[in-house]
């Protein structure tokens, strides 16, 4: 009697496929060594000799370009091979970090040195961001985007807990150059991964009217959703404040109150188990109001800045950070699950640009401006000041009718999803908690 074998069981899941997983391991890569050199970055300022302002304008050196490229990045990206811009952005994000890693190294590292490095990376960043969120979105489908994405930011976040934690051990053990060098090697292996993603089965784009007419179309689909830049309206204040107090006072704090650049990645570190936490959550937990219950999950990113401000010892700072690690995946989950039930795909790198230049179009001057705010209020009364405004703007968010009310779509009330195409916004605050330059949970 002939016997029919049994199928094999599946190694994953039918909606991660190979772009989907060579994309969530590529970040898992960046991050390991972004996390660990955002605290590098700081405390090389730190060991040559600058304060707390000096900090603050490296910060600012890497994300006003970033800033200033954006849309241009979300445009370049809807007409290219979308893991052609990433794998380029990454080559240039290797190139950068390696020649910081050489002059911290080498030791002297000037001033206007480290800001130029820092804004390569921000021009990389620029081009990255919004290519990577389209070629995330494009490559998921059905019922299942939302457990999706939480598994991919929980996979990223994991590597951010690692890479936070081991950073600030390594930068007090062998010195801030050294996990530089590690990052620089970081982006060679993603960009490495980022091109062997597979777009043959994508259709070109029809060809448009420029990338001016593509700007003014990503634009009015921005402007025609209240819900989405009411929000980017709100996080442009959150996110400034937070990567203010915590790219800037967060060393200064870790310094003077807490014992150096290792108890601080530990606080890091519980950020980063925290939206772990959160993604698994997310992977169980669908609220049929996304965008109310991320909403309210922002409130917990002003408890931070209160910690710093008290300042709070290492375990009740650990502790804070780590539930609101948890909140704001809440918010991250809910909001790319929106993203990509809302906005057409083919618009969705240069929707996304705008979202990311909304929410970090204040940083530069939030980073810049924190070493004179604390010369002139003092650093607890600017920590409190980051405190408020996160909970001012975010309980006026919820007075947008659209923001309370945009529900989850049903199988049944889910339109068909048009076929992906070519190159069609993290992890913001998730990343930004880290660093400035980064807006809500964004992708690595």
């Amino acid at each position: 009697m002939t016997t029919t074998p049994a199928p094999a069981p599946r190694r994953r899941p039918s909606w991660a496929g190979r772009n989907y997983t060579l994309l969530t391991a590529a970040a898992i890569v960046t991050n390991l060594g972004s996390h660990g050199a955002l605290i590098a970055a700081a405390f090389a300022v730190l060991d040559a000799g600058g304060d707390g302002g000096d900090v603050g304008l490296v910060a600012a050196a890497r994300t006003l370009p970033l800033v200033l490229f954006l849309l241009i990045g979300g445009a370049v990206a809807d007409r290219l091979p979308r893991h052609h811009v990433m794998v380029a952005a990454n080559a240039l994000n290797c190139v950068s970090q390696a020649a910081f890693a050489v002059l911290v190294i080498a030791g002297e590292p000037q001033l206007w040195q480290m800001m130029l490095l820092t804004g390569l990376g921000g021009v990389g960043q620029a081009f990255f961001g919004p290519a990577a969120e389209g070629m995330l979105m494009s490559s998921v489908s059905g019922e299942q985007v939302s457990r999706a994405f939480a598994l991919y930011r929980m996979a990223m976040q994991g590597a951010g807990l690692g890479g936070a934690a081991l950073g600030g051990l390594m930068v007090a053990a062998i010195g801030p150059g050294w996990v530089l060098a590690v990052d620089a090697a970081a982006f060679a292996v993603a960009g490495a991964l980022r091109s062997f993603l597979d777009v043959s089965h994508i259709p070109e784009r029809a060809p448009g009217g420029g990338l001016l007419s593509d700007l003014r179309d990503g634009w009015r689909e921005f402007t025609g959703r209240p819900w989405l830049w009411s929000i980017v309206a709100q996080f442009s204040v959150v996110v400034a404040v937070v990567g203010a107090a915590e790219s800037v006072f967060g060393p200064l704090v870790a310094r003077d109150e807490l014992g150096g650049a290792g108890p601080w990645g530990l606080a890091l570190g519980a950020f980063g188990a925290g939206t772990v936490g959160g993604a698994f959550l997310m992977m169980r937990w669908k609220p049929r109001r996304l965008l109310l219950a991320g909403t309210l999950c922002v409130f917990p990113l002003a408890a931070p800045s209160a910690a710093l401000a008290v300042p709070l010892p290492v375990a009740g700072l650990a502790a804070v950070m780590f539930v609101s690690g948890v909140a704001i995946e809440v918010f991250g989950v809910s909001w790319m699950t929106a993203m990509h039930q809302e906005i057409p795909e083919e618009k969705l790198s240069r929707v996304a640009a705008y979202d990311w230049f909304g929410s970090i179009a204040m940083v530069p001057l939030a980073t810049a401006l924190a070493g004179p705010a604390e010369s002139a209020f003092g650093r607890s009364p600017s920590l409190w000041g980051c405190a408020a405004l996160v909970v001012l703007v975010t309980a006026a968010v919820l007075f947008v009718p659209d923001v309370r009310n945009l529900t989850r779509r049903t199988k049944e009330a889910t339109p068909p999803v048009p076929p992906p195409r070519a190159a069609a916004s993290a992890d913001a605050i998730a990343t930004t908690s880290a660093d400035a330059e980064n807006t809500v949970g964004r992708l690595g």
